[in-house]
C-alpha cells in the first residue's frame, strides 16, 4: 500500500516535528560557523547533509518550514553584525537594530524555505533528492542575489573562501556553481547514511567523493601552474586611516581626519597609485580645486590618487548626489570618475520613498542616485582599473565591465558602520571570491579595515586588520586571461546544472536497463 510522504511526516508525534525544526535551526547556525572568520568547513558539509536528511520524504509544507527554520539559524546570527550600524546614532536608530535584523532574516529565510519545498516536491515526483536539493538551493541563492536589487551575502560557496584549492572552481562556474557542488556533495553524503540499500549508500558516497576529488584536483592543478608574481607591476599604496564612523562627518574632527589621511599617504616609500577608502574625503572634493592641488603634492610625477568622495550635480529636477571614486593627478586634475551603481537600500536611498516614511541611516545628503553600471577606468600610464564601491563587490558577475576588461579591481569601502564584528570578514570573503571568478587581482581600501591586496587566485598577499591604521605598500599582482566564468558568466552555472541532470538521467536509465536484464 502506498503511503504519502506527507502522511508519514504528519503521523509522527508533535515532539518529533519540533525536534526536526530545532535540528534545522542548528544546521543553519553550523553553516554560519563555516563562514569567515571561523571558516570551519566541515560544519558546512554537516549543515547541508543534515538539512537533506530532514527534508527527505517530507511534504512540501513541512519542507518549507524546515527550510525556513534553517534560514533563521543562518541569517539571524550571520547578519547580527548589522545591529552595529544602528548604534552609530543610537539615539535616533538604536531601537531599530534588533527589529531590523529579525525582519531582514525573516524575509531572507523565505529563500531556503522555497529551496527545501521545491526539493521535496521534486523528490515526490521521483527525482533524486540530492540533485534536487542542490538545484533548488542554487536557484534560490541566485534569486536572492537578484530579486529586489539582490542581497547575495554569505552564499554557500563562501565557506570555501579560506580553502583556496577548492575555491578555484569558481573561476569556471562562479560562486553559485561552486555552491551547487558543495550542497550536492553534502546532500549525497548525508543521504548515504540513511540509505537502507547498501548499493545506494555506496553509489552516493562514491559520487560525492568523485565530485570533491574533481574539484580538489582542478584547484590543485590551477595553483600548481599559477603565474609567478611580477616584480614590474605598478607600485600601490593602500591607506587605512581608521576613522570612527561617529567622527567621520563631524565638523570638529574634519581637519584632523584629513591630516591623518595625508600623514599616512606621505610616509617614506615609492608608489605609482595611492588608494583611499570610500568617501575618504569628508566633503565634495570635485568642487574644491585647492584641496585637490594640495593632495597632488603627495603624488609622484605620473602618480594618481583614487579616492572615494561624494559628488553632487544641480539638475532641473533638483540636486543629484552620487557616491563616487575620483582619479586625481599630480596637478589636481580629475582624470576620470566612477559613480556607484548598486546602492544600499535604506543606507544610500529609501526604496519606495512615497510609500515608506523612513529615514536613511546616513545623515545630511539626499538619496544617492545610481551610476550607469560597471566601468573600467583608464588613467595615465597605469593598469586599467575596475571599480567596486563597498556593497557592489558582493555581486557575482556584476563587478567588471564586459566591454573593456580591466587589469585589476579596486574595492573602496567603509566598513566602519559595522565595528569589529564579523561583517567586515564576510565582506572580505566576498571580495576574494570575485578575484577568483574574474581572474583579476583585487585591492581593498577600507576605512577601519579590512584593507587587503588579493591576487588573481584569491590569496591574500597583504592585509590590515580591523581597527588599525596604516598603509600597505606592494606591487600590483598580475591579471590572468579571462576565466571561463568571466567570459560566460552564469551560463556556465546553467551548463553545470543541466549536465548534472543529464548524467543523473543517464545513470538512472542504465540502472533500469540492468534491472530489466537481470529479471529476464
Amino acid at each position: 500500500m502506498y503511503v504519502s510522504s506527507a502522511h508519514q511526516f504528519s503521523s509522527r508525534k508533535p515532539v518529533q516535528s519540533w525536534a526536526s525544526l530545532g535540528a534545522a535551526i542548528v544546521a543553519g547556525v553550523l553553516f554560519v560557523l563555516a563562514l569567515q572568520p571561523y571558516s570551519i568547513l566541515p560544519l558546512a558539509l554537516i549543515a547541508f547533509a543534515l538539512l537533506a536528511v530532514l527534508v527527505r520524504r517530507a511534504s512540501g509544507f513541512i519542507a518549507f518550514r524546515l527550510g525556513y527554520f534553517f534560514g533563521l539559524g543562518q541569517f539571524v546570527p550571520g547578519l547580527f553584525w548589522i545591529t552595529e550600524s544602528f548604534q552609530v546614532e543610537a539615539d535616533r536608530f538604536g531601537w531599530l537594530a534588533l527589529p531590523a535584523v529579525l525582519g531582514l532574516s525573516a524575509l531572507l529565510s523565505v529563500f531556503p524555505a522555497l529551496a527545501c519545498a521545491l526539493a521535496a516536491r521534486m523528490e515526490r515526483a521521483g527525482l533524486p533528492l540530492a540533485l534536487s536539493m542542490a538545484t533548488s538551493w542554487t536557484a534560490t541563492e541566485w534569486l536572492r542575489g537578484h530579486v529586489l536589487t539582490g542581497f547575495p551575502w554569505n552564499l554557500a560557496a563562501y565557506t570555501l573562501s579560506d580553502w583556496p584549492v577548492a575555491a578555484q572552481a569558481s573561476s569556471v562556474f562562479g560562486s553559485y556553481g561552486l555552491g551547487f557542488l558543495l550542497v550536492l556533495c553534502a546532500a549525497l553524503a548525508g543521504l548515504a547514511f540513511v540509505s537502507a540499500a547498501d548499493g545506494k549508500r555506496i553509489s552516493r558516497l562514491a559520487t560525492a567523493g568523485a565530485i570533491a576529488l574533481s574539484v580538489t584536483a582542478f584547484g590543485a592543478m590551477r595553483l600548481l601552474f599559477a603565474d609567478v608574481p611580477s616584480e614590474r607591476g605598478a607600485q600601490i599604496r593602500v591607506v587605512q586611516p581608521n576613522i570612527a564612523q561617529s567622527a567621520k562627518w563631524d565638523d570638529a574632527t574634519r581637519n584632523s581626519n584629513i591630516l591623518k589621511l595625508i600623514a599616512l599617504s606621505a610616509q617614506p616609500g615609492d608608489f605609482d597609485i595611492l588608494l583611499w577608502p570610500e568617501t575618504a574625503w569628508p566633503g565634495f572634493l570635485a568642487e574644491d580645486a585647492g584641496a585637490r592641488a594640495i593632495l597632488g603634492w603627495l603624488l609622484p610625477e605620473t602618480g594618481v590618487l583614487l579616492t572615494g568622495s561624494p559628488e553632487r550635480e544641480e539638475t532641473g529636477a533638483g540636486t543629484v548626489y552620487r557616491n563616487a571614486v575620483l582619479a586625481i593627478s599630480r596637478d589636481g586634475t580629475i582624470l576620470t570618475r566612477y559613480a556607484k551603481h548598486h546602492l544600499v537600500p535604506f543606507g544610500e536611498y529609501v526604496p519606495w520613498r512615497s510609500l515608506l516614511p523612513l529615514q536613511r541611516l546616513v545623515q545630511s545628503l539626499g538619496d544617492f542616485t545610481p551610476g550607469p553600471g560597471p566601468r573600467t577606468l583608464a588613467f595615465g600610464p597605469h593598469p586599467y582599473a575596475g571599480i567596486a564601491i563597498c556593497y557592489e563587490i558582493i555581486f557575482p558577475g556584476h563587478v567588471v565591465d564586459d566591454a573593456i576588461r580591466p587589469d585589476w579591481i579596486f574595492n573602496a569601502t567603509n566598513d566602519a558602520w559595522f565595528g569589529a564584528s564579523i561583517g567586515p570578514w564576510q565582506h572580505l570573503a566576498s571580495a576574494r571570491m570575485r578575484a577568483i571568478e574574474e581572474g583579476l587581482p583585487l585591492v581593498r581600501a577600507a576605512n577601519t579595515g579590512i584593507s587587503a591586496v588579493v591576487d588573481s587566485y584569491g590569496a591574500t598577499l597583504a592585509m590590515l586588520e580591523i581597527d588599525t591604521s596604516g598603509v600597505i605598500d606592494i606591487r600590483l599582482p598580475r591579471p590572468l586571461p579571462a576565466t571561463i566564468y568571466a567570459r560566460f558568466g552564469d551560463w556556465a552555472l546553467l551548463f553545470l546544472m543541466l549536465t548534472s541532470w543529464a548524467i543523473s538521467g543517464y545513470w538512472a536509465r542504465q540502472q533500469q536497463a540492468n534491472l530489466k536484464g537481470a529479471s529476464k
